[in-house]
């Protein structure tokens, strides 16, 4: 088959530089395969691959498609040629130098194809694991370990794992089989049994979606297990799995869709976000910032756009509970006041109308979604810049982030991968001025910027707002308690209409204080002081002790440790508001 190279190749000469948001946010799919095919199912497992990635586009057929091959002969080579012939970006995570890779081509016709699908591929030479490159010559051992672990990487920057696969648990340290287990239970392929590790190994509910081609390989007992047949297809999630004949699994769909929802807000507002980051671009250009930036920006820009309808949600809706309530004790307690009860009845439809429009644009779900992802994007473009390995199971706590809480947040975690992916075509960073850059940039101190600023300018921010409501509170209280001093003292002196006046003055402040209160608590200030305050308390330790670290190396640890407390912070915010929603008939 003739290999040509997609649009977006053309360009890549060892990085991958895409051209808009949207090829930032692909489709990625990872391979992994046997080598050992049997000749006469090769042509109709091609058939299965073309099917394949012809669902993919005919289900999304917005989003680029990207493919993940380390190019091994066998399987991993022919969906290669395939993507390619689709019009796929083909991305080779290569499991050792180029050069040294090409010696386990020993045919020269294997060596030619290696070669000329390598020309058509943006290329990523994976690090082994003390973060160097694998250079010259290895023992079967060694480069079985970097096989092993080229496997991992394309597992864990895959948002599907395409396996041609014979379902059998050969034992072959780095093979097919151990790539799909790492896939569904985390368990890293290690010689060392007390160093194989696990990200979630008792977790059923995966997010993690493969589509399994099955095969049969060329050697004695080559024939797949007798609960599977020769070329047939199945999605598997865990230990589920549904013939590959039938639709996507439902829940899979809507997390690809919602990275798509991502990438059609950022093209709506691309203007207003050019516009808004275009100083920040500019200062940080010298710097030379990761690929995985140009997401953060747009993912930043629309949480705080969210963010600010939420807030003018939440104000209109406890305005207008404040004044349904002052109506009805109008209409209850004043003579002549019977219009009030339209009013009351015209504010909760409004209130009504307010919430519905908010929750079907799902104001509140973006604003958690992008916050969330802008933050992850913000600790993984700072862990890139400071040159911390991307071969790590917890690279960079993609596949913990927010896991437990929902599965359909597999989305922020998918573009994550997106961006991780993109760092790595772009070139790989951390100098040691690229670190000092970051300890800059992200920690800072408390005059200028970084997140030690960032958290001490909200935690007094958010200390005032709560300070108001304690007055407003306060004062509510001693208001009601004096009029109804004056009403025990003055009772049978004063007329029933002015009783009921003070009534009614009474149960504004009460409403008032009690709506301030209410829109407070929704907003989460007194749970959210204790987490600003902690984190600047967190960063500025790590401010001190990276002024002190002996070498860049214990920097790096440094950094790692904050990024992880950053992401974990992440997780409670996101869990406080989202048991926060808009609910307009419980205010």
């Amino acid at each position: 088959m003739p290999i040509v190279a997609s649009e977006e190749v053309a360009f890549a000469t060892g990085q991958f530089v895409p051209k808009s948001l949207r090829e930032m946010v692909p489709l990625v799919v990872g391979v992994t395969s046997h080598r050992n095919l049997l000749p006469e199912e090769i042509e109709p497992i091609r058939q299965r691959v073309r099917e394949f990635f012809a669902i993919l586009r005919r289900e999304f057929p917005d989003m680029p498609l990207v493919v993940l091959s380390p190019l091994a002969e066998g399987g991993d080579q022919c969906v290669a040629e395939e993507a390619l012939a689709s019009g796929a970006l083909l991305v080779a995570p290569l499991p050792m130098s180029r050069e040294s890779y090409a010696r386990d081509f020993e045919e020269p016709q294997a060596r030619a194809r290696f070669e000329r699908l390598c020309a058509a591929a943006a290329i990523i030479e994976v690090p082994d694991a003390t973060g160097g490159l694998t250079q010259g010559a290895h023992t079967d051992a060694e480069r079985d370990l970097y096989y092993a672990q080229a496997g991992v990487y394309v597992s864990n920057h895959a948002h599907i794992l395409l396996a041609i696969w014979d379902g059998k648990d050969s034992g072959m340290h780095g093979g097919t089989a151990q790539v799909v287990r790492y896939h569904f239970k985390g368990i890293k392929p290690s010689y060392d049994q007390r160093q194989r590790g696990g990200v979630h190994t008792l977790d059923d509910e995966s997010e993690r979606l493969a589509y399994h081609i099955v095969c049969s390989r060329d050697q004695v007992d080559g024939s797949p297990p007798p609960a599977l047949r020769p070329l047939d297809t199945w999605w598997r999630m865990g230990s589920r799995a549904i013939p590959g004949t039938q639709a996507m699994p439902e829940e899979f769909r809507a997390i690809f869709l919602a990275m798509r929802e991502f990438v059609d807000d950022a093209e709506k507002y691309a203007d207003r976000i050019e516009t808004a980051v275009a100083a920040e671009t500019s200062q940080r250009a010298a710097d030379s910032p990761p690929a995985s930036d140009r997401l953060f920006r747009p993912a930043d820009w629309l949480a705080g756009h969210f963010q600010r309808r939420v807030l003018l949600t939440l104000r209109a809706l406890y305005t207008m509970a404040a004044l349904m309530a002052i109506a009805f004790v109008a209409f209850d307690d004043l003579p002549d006041q019977d219009s009030m009860i339209f009013v009351f009845l015209l504010l909760f439809a409004l209130g009504g109308g307010v919430a519905l429009l908010a929750n079907r644009r799902g104001w509140h779900r973006k604003y958690l979604d992008y916050r969330a992802l802008a933050e992850g994007l913000r600790v993984q473009s700072y862990w890139h810049r400071a040159g911390l390995s991307l071969t790590d199971d917890v690279e960079f706590g993609r596949d913990n982030f927010l896991r437990k809480q929902d599965l359909e947040l597999g989305w922020v975690r998918n573009v994550l991968r997106c961006g991780g992916l993109a760092n790595d075509l772009g070139g790989r960073m951390g100098s040691v001025q690229e670190v000092r850059s970051v300890i800059r940039q992200w920690v800072g101190d408390d005059q200028h910027g970084g997140q030690l600023d960032y958290y001490r300018r909200k935690a007094a921010q958010r200390a005032r707002m709560h300070k108001l409501t304690e007055r407003i509170g306060t004062a509510s209280l001693l208001a009601g308690a004096g009029i109804s001093v004056v009403l025990a003292l003055f009772l049978h002196a004063m007329s029933q209409d002015t009783r009921n006046e003070l009534i009614v003055v009474m149960a504004v402040f009460s409403i008032v204080g009690g709506v301030r209160l209410a829109y407070a608590h929704k907003k989460a200030d007194k749970e959210l002081i204790k987490q600003y305050r902690y984190m600047r308390r967190i960063f500025g330790e790590a401010r001190e002790a990276l002024d002190h670290a002996a070498d860049v190396e214990e920097q790096r640890d440094i950094l790692r440790l904050l990024g992880n407390a950053s992401l974990s912070e992440q997780v409670e915010w996101t869990l406080m508001h989202r048991q926060r929603p808009l609910e307009h008939n419980r205010i």
